[in-house]
């Protein structure tokens, strides 16, 4: 149920599959998002000005607060694989978003590849803070 009459963070759930099976990051504190496009623009000889957004994929990044190794072996694991020869093969992305009215939205992000862009700072008695970041083909309604 959701708790407000507009969305919060905690109205959203995510789930990473890696070519390698599920990743389960330990604490999650954000994820972010971003539709990425190709302008094409028109100038007609009349003046008229015309345009369109070519879908190039999406883009984001979670943000975790380091509570297992997770994301180190999930990332280790890419870059060995990528080293045995086996190529990056892409994994995929869900997004459970619950609506004010209670109602469940579901994404499927395909084709998404990763990278660790901050392992973190490990420093006296801070926490750890990772960020990861993906690439998206494309993110669909299922």
């Amino acid at each position: 149920m959701a708790l407000t009459a507009f969305s919060i963070g905690r109205d959203t759930q995510l789930v990473v599959m890696g070519p390698n099976g599920r990743v389960d990051m330990s604490h999650v504190t954000g994820f972010e998002s971003r539709q990425l496009t190709n302008a094409v623009r028109v100038s007609r000889l009349d003046g008229t000005q015309l345009a369109a957004e070519l879908p190039k994929g999406w883009e984001g990044s979670f943000e975790v607060e380091r509570g297992t190794s997770a994301l180190d072996d999930f990332i280790s694991g890419l870059e060995q694989d990528f080293y045995n020869g086996g190529g990056t093969q892409p994994g995929t992305m869900y997004q459970y978003i619950t609506e004010t009215d209670s109602s469940v939205s579901t994404y499927q992000f395909d084709g998404v590849v990763f990278k660790l862009a901050s392992a973190g700072a490990w420093k006296g008695d801070a926490s750890v803070k990772q960020k990861l970041e993906f690439y998206a083909t494309r993110k669909r309604r299922i």
